[in-house]
């Protein structure tokens, strides 16, 4: 279940950075901020779902799927290929991710 939230939350949080790429750097409407921001609400109320006693932990074990799901967007939405480099660095993060949440706590 934790993954599926924190697969969601990346959603939320790349489309809501999106839309601010896409207002300041493409030039679009600024009414792209809305959906922006309604996205970016839900990706932080998400993240309070994930069951874990500390906030800074939770971020942290979350980082690494924010980098796998940004490269999935880099693919899918902006049609770019990520290299070999990209996807060893997302394979790294993800390892850490494992580590983060599977840990045996005291």
């Amino acid at each position: 279940m934790t993954y599926l939230i924190y697969a969601f939350a990346a959603l939320f949080e790349i489309a809501g950075c999106f839309a601010f790429w896409v207002w300041l750097k493409m030039g679009k409407s600024v009414w792209w901020l809305a959906p922006g921001m309604v996205s970016l609400a839900l990706f932080a109320w998400l993240l309070t779902f994930v069951p874990s006693e500390a906030a800074g932990r939770t971020f942290a074990a979350y980082g690494g799927i924010y980098i796998v799901a940004s490269l999935l967007w880099l693919w899918l939405v902006e049609n770019r290929i990520p290299d070999r480099w990209d996807i060893g660095g997302a394979a790294i993060c993800l390892a850490g991710t494992a580590i983060i949440l599977f840990a045996p706590r005291s």
